[in-house]
């Protein structure tokens, strides 16, 4: 950890005693959340499959292998957590496609993200990405890694794509995972985004600003009627001893509809179901 973050954590309690009041309602893991103008029903909690993820890899597949993430995919389905997500850099298709087997695939919402710039890579990944995940169609397909604010001008072949396979049933709703502010307030401007991913925990460890101000502009997105799911709760670990502070402030949060965590292991996947109610109503 180096100073920076080290600073940022020592901050944490300061934001968690200003949380908002605690909600008298418990909230779960498995409530159904309506995302955005599509109104998709998904899961609070999303299974992220990406701690780590780059060069077609992660932390879940290095450590459990295809077959087991599939494995624990399919436990937090029966648990009632419908909501994947997953991206062409982290490898985990696969993972998702022996998941899916056997299971009423329209109960699942599957989310992945695509590097994609040109109309051809854009086509290219649509039919790569459903033959890699076994589905016909993606529910959730997001610009992966968004960093640059002129990104709506320099994506925007793959944009029509995109929109075009809505139009086709090809995908379902679409949007931008973001990495800087400037890319976030662009999200939050251009009527194109649907959904959005982006960064919140109340340290401000690996976002794209203070949480107040991403805070705002998460705020200005859902009152344009975007979906907002959060990731990066834990500070990508960092919180990961303050995991219960770092869940009340994210629940208590309205401009956020769901969050993304990356579980390494049923054990971790239990304990999340535990932690979230208790922490929906800590006051």
């Amino acid at each position: 950890m180096n100073r920076r973050e080290f600073l940022q954590l020592s901050s944490l309690a300061a934001f968690a005693g200003r949380l908002p009041a605690a909600d008298s309602k418990k909230k779960y893991a498995t409530d159904r959340v309506r995302l955005g103008p599509a109104g998709l029903e998904v899961s609070r909690l999303a299974m992220g499959s990406g701690t780590n993820g780059t060069g077609k890899s992660s932390n879940q597949l290095r450590k459990l292998g295809e077959k087991g993430l599939a494995e624990l995919l399919r436990a937090a389905y029966d648990q009632g957590v419908t909501f994947w997500d997953s991206a062409d850099q982290y490898g985990t298709h696969g993972a998702l496609r022996l998941a899916l087997k056997g299971l009423p695939r329209e109960k699942i919402t599957v989310l992945t993200k695509t590097h994609a710039t040109t109309a051809a890579e854009m086509k290219a990944d649509l039919d790569r990405f459903r033959r890699e995940l076994g589905t016909d169609y993606i529910d959730i397909l997001l610009l992966h890694f968004m960093r640059d604010p002129n990104w709506p001008e320099k994506k925007k072949a793959a944009m029509e794509v995109i929109s075009e396979a809505k139009e086709r049933g090809i995908v379902r709703t679409h949007g931008v995972s973001c990495h800087t502010l400037g890319a976030l307030e662009a999200a939050a401007r251009h009527p194109w985004v649907e959904v959005d991913l982006a960064r919140v925990n109340p340290a401000g460890v690996v976002m794209d600003g203070d949480p107040a101000r991403v805070l705002g502009v998460l705020k200005r997105m859902k009152a344009a009627g975007k979906g907002v799911i959060g990731m990066k709760v834990f500070g990508a670990g960092i919180l990961r001893l303050r995991a219960d502070e770092a869940l009340q402030w994210t629940l208590a949060r309205p401009e956020v509809d769901c969050f993304t965590i990356g579980c390494e292991s049923r054990r971790e996947f239990e304990d999340l179901l535990e932690k979230i109610p208790a922490a929906s109503v800590r006051g």
